[in-house]
């Protein structure tokens, strides 16, 4: 491909332009020039320093060598010497008379006497420099050939030379992600809920009759969480539904505490106060719930103080049929439908289903949207049970030339003077977790408005604060409850099993919660624990039907079972009371699940243990998790083969008896 240049007549004009634009360019190259030399001379001195050094140096090693040769015949310089050798002898004679040399075969160097000499390249000292004839030898100054560097430069390597082979590992700093300002600086609450409670009478904006609901609850004192979120979200509805504190539209509310600090309470108590004063039973609250235990067990805390109340709560988990739920939701009458529930607990799909086929069943009155289980609750987003409550929420019926069209509610739009001009209901979102994501782009998805954060973490410090605290802790990336004590069994692949009946028989351990990664493994697990006997143990996964999880959660919880075998279906929320110790048999693979798994012991500021059972593969990985975690230590709990011994025999046998009974299972499934 070829480059073509076009030059076009320049007429007088132009032709002065570019000459006085060429006289710049000259002054400048003039002053660069200057500049160059005069750094040239400063640095003289010291490179005839060390060209001299280098000299006397290179003379000294090599007169042995001159010596030998002139022994075998030959004297330096010779003709009957090699050529190259030759060439290597003249080099290093570049002394006074090399340089006298070069500058008589006519080298100018510009600047008169007074310009330092300039090394002679070594590539050839009797080859003048390419452009440095006439004019241009004067006008060019000193080259930048590398090849005629002083000697004291030429003879050390650069500085900071990229050197091969350096393989060490060097530490990466740290990168601080850059967070909204109400993530990075959160209302930071108390951690210990032993210590830092708060007086029921404390907090005056709870009513005296949900005051005596508590104590009849055997309820005296706040937990940290609840102290700081009940009067912030009693504060949003002491004006009414439509706006909040001054007129404007009531900010959206994150929670993120440890397992067991009470944050179901936080947001039963200040709804049920809000919906007490409703003339109309609409669905004013909903919340939202990944499992159908957990929904349950929240329906179970509304119904205990809705009780004796006007206020009704609907259970919408599928556990019941379609119909059976839609009789709860709504009533046919003559003129419609009539709304039977102000608060409705559901899992996402059925929520949808009944958003699809339920007639009169509607969104349009919900003031308050509560999203338990957060970060799990974001990753079923796919599902798009969000966008489908929202578009329920703000359905518009009717055209817009209606009469009540001025009072339909509008999605909220920027706030301007217009947007306030006509107030309507806002929809106030409350999301809860122990493990709520950082992630600004997940939680973008839910659409949250100046939301506000209450952390057990502390605010997020800078780069330096990061890696040294005065407090010695961490922080930590999850919080975990102040009474829960973590320890590790290193242990192999068969003994596992063992591991865990002698934790429960040799150390006596009652109410245990055991953690497995699938329903397969949980299920073997319970068969082979079965055919050790000596254990009393149950099985909890989604092998069982919904009914028979309920009587196996209660016959746990009244201590008829020792042992309950669970995948991570009882994980997220569900408070088993009287759990003492929690094994999880297969480590887990992410972070937020050991927080959930460890979380359904030292709930409501008890004490408890937590086990994880390792393979040596697994150990170095799960520590630095740990210790990401922020988990203050983690103990090792070692058992020596000899105190397995004894239980290796009837241990064998019930080996023998899974694998018959697994062959049994897979005949029966078999067509």
């Amino acid at each position: 491909m070829a480059l073509f240049h076009v030059a076009r007549y320049a007429g007088p004009e132009a032709a002065g332009a570019e000459a006085e634009a060429d006289g710049r360019a000259r002054a400048l190259l003039e002053r660069l020039q200057c500049r160059a030399r005069e750094r040239q001379q400063q640095k003289q001195p010291a490179q005839q320093e060390a060209a001299r050094a280098s000299e006397a140096a290179g003379r000294r090693r090599r007169r042995p060598r001159r010596a030998r040769r002139r022994e075998g015949g030959g004297a330096a310089g010779s003709p009957h010497e090699p050529k190259g050798k030759r060439r290597k002898v003249d080099d290093e004679d570049t002394g006074g008379a090399g340089q006298g040399r070069g500058r008589g075969r006519g080298i100018r160097v510009r600047g008169g006497a007074d310009a330092p000499p300039r090394p002679v390249s070594r590539a050839g000292s009797s080859e003048e420099a390419p452009g440095e004839s006439g004019a241009d030898a004067e006008g060019a100054g000193p080259p930048e050939d590398p090849g005629e560097r002083p000697p004291g430069e030429a003879s050390g390597p650069p500085a900071r030379a990229l050197l091969l082979g350096g393989f060490g590992r060097n530490r990466a700093p740290k990168v601080q992600p850059f967070l909204p300002s109400w993530l990075a600086e959160p209302s930071c609450v108390g951690k210990s809920v032993t210590e830092d409670l708060v007086p029921i009478e404390d907090i005056p904006e709870v009513h005296p009759d949900m005051q005596k609901k508590l104590r009849a609850h055997g309820i005296s004192s706040y937990f940290p969480v609840q102290a700081a979120v009940i009067p912030a979200l009693l504060e949003s509805t002491a004006n009414g539904f439509l706006v909040a504190r001054g007129g404007y539209r009531p900010r959206d509310l994150c929670v993120s505490a440890p397992t067991g600090s009470g944050k179901t309470l936080a947001f039963v108590i200040p709804v049920v106060q809000a919906l007490l004063c409703r003339a109309v039973c609409q669905v004013r609250a909903l919340v939202v719930l990944p499992t159908k235990e957990l929904a349950q067990q929240v329906s179970k805390v509304f119904n205990s103080y809705t009780d004796a109340t006007p206020l009704r709560v609907a259970l919408v988990t599928g556990q019941k049929s379609l119909v059976k739920e839609q009789e709860s939701l709504v009533q046919k009458t003559a003129d419609g439908f009539r709304c039977l529930a102000d608060v409705v607990v559901a899992t996402p799909g059925r929520l949808v289903d009944h958003i699809d086929q339920t007639p009169g069943f509607s969104l349009q009155h919900l003031r308050f949207l509560v999203i338990d289980e957060a970060d799990r609750m974001i990753d079923s987003m796919h599902q798009s049970w969000l966008p489908r409550v929202v578009e329920a929420v703000f359905r518009s019926d009717g055209a817009k030339d209606h009469p009540l069209a001025l009072l339909q509610r509008r999605q909220p739009q920027a706030t301007t003077a217009a947007s306030i001009s006509c107030p309507q209901m806002p929809l106030q979102k409350l999301l809860f977790s122990a493990t709520l994501t950082q992630n600004p782009e997940k939680l973008q998805q839910l659409g949250l408005y100046q939301p506000w954060l209450f952390s057990t973490r502390l605010a997020r410090r800078g780069p330096r604060d990061a890696d040294e605290d005065e407090d010695g802790d961490s922080g930590g990336k999850y919080a975990f409850p102040a009474g829960l004590s973590h320890h590790y069994v290193p242990c192999s692949l068969r003994t596992k099993p063992l591991a865990v009946l002698h934790l429960i028989l040799e150390k006596n351990f009652s109410r245990v919660l055991c953690f497995t990664n699938s329903r397969e493994n949980s299920h073997r697990l319970f068969l082979l624990v079965q055919a050790f006997g000596g254990v009393t143990a149950a099985e909890f996964s989604s092998r069982c039907g919904p009914s028979q999880r309920k009587v196996v959660l209660k016959q746990f919880e009244q201590g008829k079972i020792q042992l309950l075998i669970s995948t991570d279906a009882t994980a997220r929320g569900i408070d088993v009371q009287g759990v003492q110790r929690v094994i999880n048999y297969d480590a887990p693979q992410y972070l937020r699940t050991y927080v959930h798994r460890v979380g359904r012991t030292a709930r409501a500021g008890k004490t408890g243990q937590a086990f994880t059972l390792l393979l040596k593969v697994q150990e170095r990985k799960f520590l630095r998790m740990l210790a990401e975690a922020g988990v203050p230590e983690m103990a090792r709990h070692d058992i020596p083969n000899e105190i397995l011994q004894p239980l290796l025999p009837q241990y064998e046998e019930a080996l023998s008896q899974l694998e018959r009974a697994v062959k049994e299972e897979r005949r029966q499934k078999a067509p």
